[in-house]
């Protein structure tokens, strides 16, 4: 509390007490005429309220001018001095008044002010007392009124007097200053609650995990910020409910949180469904907890594991693929070695057995067909198998130009078909594998021109240093073939599924495959009767890509 405030409470208290004293003594005078020598004091309550309304007229400056308020305690040890004065001095019964402005000194000047007023009001005592025996006393006081005890009594009188203005001094003065101690601990105390508080409410808002604590009977009191982001839930809206109604906790749960006592924790897997209908699988652990009330009450904590779960599910099914791969690669070995001997043996029968113009035809469908398988279980196995990486600095311009030069006279190419290039005019180096680099560009390549049956353009082009991503090189495929339907573009990387009629269906799922193991994706565009554009965005490490801008180089316009 500031100088101004206790010196605004000083003047209500002084105006009470001297209205209550000095008005008394009005009352008994009026009762009792005579009953006091001299009748001032009206004179003194007056003085009294006129310093009063001096005092509130100067309190505004009470701060900036302390020693205003050692005026006004001055000021109170002279009125008390008049009023001993009016009652006798020596013989007043009174003087203990004196210890009321030592008081208010020490609890608003403390133990200095204090002892600066006790020395005051023992020097106006002695003053007031020595006026009486010296016989200077006014007589307007009332000084001839008053019978005088021995000056050894008077001695004895002032000496326990000074003694007790001095004491009271000391006294007001050290409670006041180890008060004003006990304030300041107290406010910093508080300051440090607070700042412990807002901390603590900080730490709770800023995890992951929801975090919620009911009582007993299982009313939310606090729910933070990470629960309300999990659940949908505003905390406004979950504070003062049910937990089990809030959190969707089933009846099993609930009966198991009655013997959490013998437990102190419990784990739950649940699922969720928030407002929306979205399901979310929640992992909660439950403990008991004491409250501030001294009662018992329970700790909620969880997280979503939504995501961790459909990841976990993906591991599990990744391991059983990779199971019946394996076992599925083994048999595609076991059975490719006996096609091998057949298909031989075949052929030599072929030779040297006569036989009719159909049993010809039906030798052919047989080598052909056992062909064609021995081509899908080659692929299988090559989607299936872990491939080995040759990394080597390659430019991607001229792995491009050379798949090119080899779509143009491929089987799938005819004249009704345009393979053009358009790459940087100078190398973009890249570190990779070169044969698994061609055999991304070749598959995608094959399949567009599949897609053109009725003849078209088929564009290879690379992009380095793309706008927006510049650690990552782009090779792109686009045809003006037939298109893919939209309802299909998920499926066209899963194994065994082909749209053309000789397609074994792996091609690009061993596409997919060889780019995501170099962690990069594939975005596919299509629109039906239009064309198709594939985009291979394989990320470039730290100097694995070396590009000069400049003039691009194409071979457009080459017909096949």
């Amino acid at each position: 509390m500031d100088l101004r405030s206790r010196l605004s409470r000083l003047i209500a208290v002084r105006v009470v007490v001297s209205t209550v004293l000095l008005g008394s003594a009005i009352l008994i005078q009026l009762n009792r005429p005579g009953a006091f020598p001299i009748d001032p004091f009206f004179f003194l309550i007056g003085l009294t309220y006129a310093l009063s309304v001096v005092y509130f007229a100067t309190l505004r400056f009470a701060n900036r001018y302390p020693w205003l308020a050692d005026a006004q305690l001055g000021a109170d040890a002279l009125l008390v001095s008049g009023f001993i004065g009016l009652t006798g001095g020596i013989v007043s019964y009174f003087s203990s008044l004196y210890f009321l402005p030592i008081i208010a000194a020490g609890t608003i000047r403390f133990r200095r002010g204090a002892l600066q007023v006790a020395t005051l009001s023992a020097l106006l005592y002695l003053a007031i007392v020595s006026a009486q025996y010296l016989d200077t006393f006014p007589y307007w006081l009332g000084g001839r009124f008053f019978e005088l005890p021995s000056w050894q009594f008077a001695q004895y009188t002032i000496a326990i007097n000074v003694f007790g203005f001095l004491a009271v001094a000391l006294l007001s003065g050290s409670l006041a200053e180890r008060l004003r101690s006990a304030d300041a601990r107290l406010v910093d105390a508080s300051i440090e609650i607070k700042d412990l508080r807002a901390f603590n409410e900080y730490v709770i808002d800023g995890l992951l995990s929801g975090l919620v604590t009911t009582d007993a009977e299982g009313r939310v009191l606090t729910f933070n910020r990470a629960a309300a982001t999990i659940i949908g839930i505003p905390a406004e809206q979950a504070i003062g409910h049910d937990a089990g109604e809030v959190l969707q906790l089933s009846a099993s749960v609930r009966t198991q949180l009655k013997t959490l006592a013998q437990t102190r924790s419990l784990r739950v897997d649940m699922e969720y469904r928030t407002g929306d209908g979205r399901p979310l699988d929640i992992g909660m652990m439950v403990t008991m907890i004491a409250l501030p009330n001294g009662r018992s009450g329970y700790l909620y904590t969880f997280q979503d594991v939504t995501e961790l779960k459909r990841l976990e599910r993906n591991a599990r099914l990744q391991q059983r693929l990779a199971a019946v791969g394996e076992m599925a690669a083994g048999i595609a070995h076991e059975i490719r070695n006996p096609l091998a001997s057949m298909s031989g043996s075949i052929q030599v029968l072929r030779q040297e057995l006569p036989l009719s113009e159909e049993q010809g035809q039906l030798m052919d469908i047989v080598l052909r067909e056992s062909e064609r398988l021995n081509d899908t279980i080659r692929s299988f196995l090559a989607y299936a198998r872990p491939q080995q990486f040759a990394i080597a600095r390659l430019d991607l311009g001229k792995l491009v130009q050379d798949a090119a030069l080899l779509l143009r006279n491929s089987s799938e190419a005819r004249d009704i078909h345009t393979v053009d290039v358009q790459v940087p005019a100078q190398p973009v180096w890249y570190e990779a594998d070169e044969n698994q680099i061609r055999q991304i560009v070749w598959n995608i390549a094959t399949n567009g021109l599949r897609a053109m049956p009725q003849g078209g353009r088929l564009l290879l082009s690379i992009e380095a240093d793309v706008a927006g991503a510049p650690d990552e090189v782009v090779l792109c495929v686009q045809d003006t073939g037939r298109g893919i339907p939209a309802d299909e573009l998920d499926g066209i990387f899963q194994p065994f599924r082909s749209s053309f009629e000789r397609g074994t269906g792996l091609g690009l799922a061993i596409v997919h495959r060889i780019v995501s193991d170099y962690g990069g994706v594939i975005q596919v565009s299509s629109t039906v009767g239009l064309g198709t554009t594939v985009r291979v965005r394989l990320p470039v490490r730290t100097s694995s890509v070396v590009v000069v801008a400049a003039a691009p180089r194409s071979a457009e316009g080459a017909s096949l």
